[in-house]
């Protein structure tokens, strides 16, 4: 009986280790609700509450790659018309494919930029999550629940007003306004079976995989919509194309354009 009773023990955790999913590709959905993100009233009468996007994260045991599903060809809602102010949202890393190799500590963030690729390399930070017991089903995985706190991100403001038909004025105005000091809450959900530290944008190194993340009560929500047990390995390698640059180097690289170049008005935020 003794050796029927561990014969049973080493099957059961032998099945467990071959149930665990290590790679596989993620649909993510985005909502960004922009009156939370965007306090001034007269901005929030310009767009709509929410903005949707939809988002692929593919990912091994130790490597990632996430990036933007192009949206359909459709009026831009945040685009003004007229002679009014002329607005284009950024947000995360909707300019570029984030790559992510854990065992290397490392990120790589493709971008261009005044028609130049650029890879932007810096290292993965630390992310001290705390773990609960709590859980819930997301597409048919247990998932359990982590917390952790990160400063609020800091916004800036430009703003292009475009004179009327045949008017060449152009008046081109930048507004910086620093927001006051304050932690923010991060709830993520990660999969007990999908053994990989990643996650949408920047998020992870939890012992599953990220399916559900409410950032600072409901102003960006991502959550996981569709989830494939497999990943094309050639979508996994390490962005080649283009200039290595530091975050800091690039930050300023985009200021100069922007001040040298007068481009379209852009609100940046970072929630990493």
């Amino acid at each position: 009986m003794r050796k029927v009773l561990l014969s049973f023990t080493c099957l059961t955790g032998f099945l467990l280790s071959n149930a665990q999913q290590k790679e596989g590709t993620i649909v993510f959905e985005r909502k960004i609700n922009m009156h939370k993100t965007i306090t001034d009233e007269q901005m929030r009468a310009m767009m709509p509450e929410f903005r949707t996007s939809k988002h692929l994260l593919l990912f091994s045991d130790s490597v990632s790659v996430y990036k933007a599903i192009p949206e359909d060809e459709a009026p831009d809602p945040f685009a003004g018309g007229g002679g009014g102010p002329r607005m284009t949202m950024r947000f995360g890393n909707d300019g570029g494919d984030l790559y992510k190799n854990f065992g290397q500590s490392k990120s790589v963030l493709t971008s261009e930029l005044g028609g130049k690729n650029f890879l932007v390399v810096d290292s993965i930070k630390p992310q001290p999550w705390k773990l609960s017991m709590e859980t819930k089903q997301i597409l048919g995985q247990n998932c359990h629940k982590a917390t952790r706190k990160m400063p609020a991100p800091q916004m800036s403001m430009r703003v292009m007003t475009m004179g009327g038909p045949g008017s060449a004025t152009t008046k081109d105005t930048t507004v910086q306004k620093p927001v006051a000091a304050k932690e923010m809450e991060v709830v993520a959900w990660f999969a007990d079976n999908i053994v990989s530290p990643v996650g949408p944008e920047s998020y992870g190194q939890l012992p599953g995989v990220i399916l559900e993340l409410d950032i600072d009560n409901g102003r960006t929500v991502y959550t996981a919509k569709e989830i494939k047990a497999t990943v094309d390995a050639k979508e996994l390698k390490e962005p080649k194309k283009g200039k290595v640059v530091t975050q800091e180097e690039y930050r300023k690289l985009m200021m100069q354009m922007m001040q040298n170049q007068g481009g379209p008005a852009m609100f940046r935020r970072s929630d990493n």
